[in-house]
């Protein structure tokens, strides 16, 4: 019985002994098939333009704090607009981590080892409108100080003349 099954596996089992050459001697090409088309790698590294590629990766990391502010937007939005821990720690990591990216720009774009001066323009800049943001965000929780009377302890805060709602003047 195990000399039948032995037969049974070996019939179908590879042998890793034939190298690949003595196999694909045996065997016709297949149709439309032509080896002197198949570039060599040294052609394929040839044709792959490295100025390019790092060209493309260059504005990959410039474009990265841009392709973050949709995220920011909707984390804003969900931390609402209530002074407690949450958004206030939202809004800290919003306003710290554009500074921190903008104070290493020099070491984020040293991994491209080129002089990418524009790439290096619009990566602060897209850090910036992460920064005016989290202003905006700051400004909306009412942690700005935007009147006088918010630093001066003498003087009185302004009283709102009309209060607005749902269309109607609420007096």
């Amino acid at each position: 019985m195990s000399n039948r099954s032995n037969n049974r596996r070996s019939k179908w089992s590879l042998d890793s002994t034939k190298t690949v050459s003595r196999i694909t001697d045996n065997l016709p090409a297949p149709p439309a098939y032509n080896l002197s088309n198949i570039p060599s790698s040294s052609e394929v590294t040839k044709k792959a333009d490295i100025s390019r590629l790092i060209t493309k990766k260059s504005w990959d990391i410039a474009l990265t704090p841009i392709k973050q502010i949709p995220m920011n937007v909707f984390i804003m939005y969900m931390a609402g607009n209530s002074i407690s821990i949450f958004p206030i720690m939202m809004v800290g990591m919003l306003l710290l981590r554009p500074f921190q990216a903008i104070w290493a720009t020099k070491s984020t774009f040293k991994v491209i080892e080129t002089n990418a001066i524009g790439q290096m323009i619009i990566y602060v800049l897209g850090n910036f409108v992460n920064i005016g943001l989290a202003l905006y965000k700051c400004y909306s929780m009412g942690l700005l100080p935007t009147h006088s009377s918010d630093w001066l302890a003498f003087v009185e805060p302004p009283i709102r003349q009309e209060y607005l709602g749902g269309g109607h003047i609420l007096n």
